[in-house]
């Protein structure tokens, strides 16, 4: 009997869980996950999982003690609950977990710098290597020089919301560990400005931009990996298949494992290093008028910033609403 789509991705690409959901990563048994705000959002809504919730919650209580005030409180265990979620991962898990920094400080170098030696500090008081976690943070100027500082202090880093490569070649050159191109919102940007219902996986916009990212990183010899993110179809995943990882949602994670057929290698570094490819030099001023100039890359990082603050915000209101139910 073949191997599945899921098993044959695996012995080329590492297969990354997209998800805040404990079981499906035990399910598929990836090596790595990765989290976002709307992911523990979700997670954090889902019974199964109401008792990391009340336990961070409890425990906030606990450090401040019975003088704190509800918002006292909430403000703490909404720090703590990405990194309670981020423990209970790495039990499961052999690699790595992406724990994301909050997303409304992605224009503040030094507060994201400060929020990314805080979750290191927290993975460290319950004995988790920092080699085993990923400070998330959003692909701005800012977020980039930010992630440039942890790297240097050995927190490692991954740079999100990514659509172009201007922001993927900023990030080789300050030295960040991994990258996360999202395919999925690339192509959904493309089909409404376009009109267009469909894209063939070849030519589907996120892939195409994906595999330019790849090919300039291995025509150089960066060492920044490439990890596609935001997956809308299978076709995408397996027209990527050869990057260095693929963060991909449970829904296709289960698509792929019941799917048969050969899976052949798509992209390889031995193919990028033959390309001919101009090589950039990206200073602040050049990073913004690339971006500037990439209507699809200022419209979704925009967009994904504040659709992740949404997200916290009503995490935000969950963990109050649950604390006065757990103290009422």
């Amino acid at each position: 009997m073949g191997k599945n789509l899921l098993e044959q991705l695996k012995e080329i690409t590492v297969v990354v869980a997209d998800t805040g959901d404990i079981q499906a990563i035990e399910t598929f048994t990836p090596r790595d996950a990765t989290t976002n705000p709307s992911l523990i959002t979700a997670a954090a809504q889902m019974p199964q999982y109401q008792g990391i919730v009340d336990d961070t919650l409890k425990a906030a209580r606990v450090t401040l003690g019975e003088s704190a005030n509800a918002n006292e409180v909430v403000s703490l265990a909404f720090d703590r609950l990405a990194v309670s979620f981020g423990l209970k991962i790495l039990e499961i898990i052999p690699g790595r977990v992406s724990t994301e920094v909050d997303a409304r400080l992605s224009f503040d170098t030094d507060a994201t710098i400060a929020k990314g030696r805080d979750l290191i500090a927290q993975y460290e008081a319950h004995n988790v290597s920092r080699e085993r976690v990923l400070i998330k943070i959003a692909a701005t100027w800012e977020g980039i020089q930010a992630a440039a500082v942890l790297e240097k202090e050995g927190i490692h880093t991954n740079l999100t919301l990514l659509f172009g490569l201007h922001q993927a070649v900023a990030c080789a050159e300050n030295g960040i560990t991994l990258i996360s191109p999202f395919v999925g919102r690339i192509l959904d940007w493309y089909k409404k400005d376009t009109g267009r219902d469909s894209y063939t996986p070849a030519e589907d916009p996120g892939v195409v931009s994906v595999t330019e990212i790849y090919n300039y990183y291995k025509k150089f010899d960066y060492k920044t990996e490439v990890m596609g993110a935001s997956f809308r179809n299978v076709g995408e995943i397996t027209e990527l298949a050869g990057s260095d990882l693929l963060t991909i949602a449970p829904s296709l994670l289960a698509e792929l494992q019941a799917t048969e057929g050969e899976l052949p290698r798509k992209l390889d570094p031995d193919n990028a290093a033959s390309l001919s490819i101009e090589k950039l030099s990206i200073d602040k001023a050049t990073f913004e008028r690339m971006h500037t100039e990439n209507r699809m890359a200022t419209d979704k990082l925009a967009e994904g910033i504040n659709g992740f603050a949404t997200a916290l915000e009503a995490l935000e209101e969950l963990l109050a609403n649950r604390l006065a139910s757990l103290e009422g």
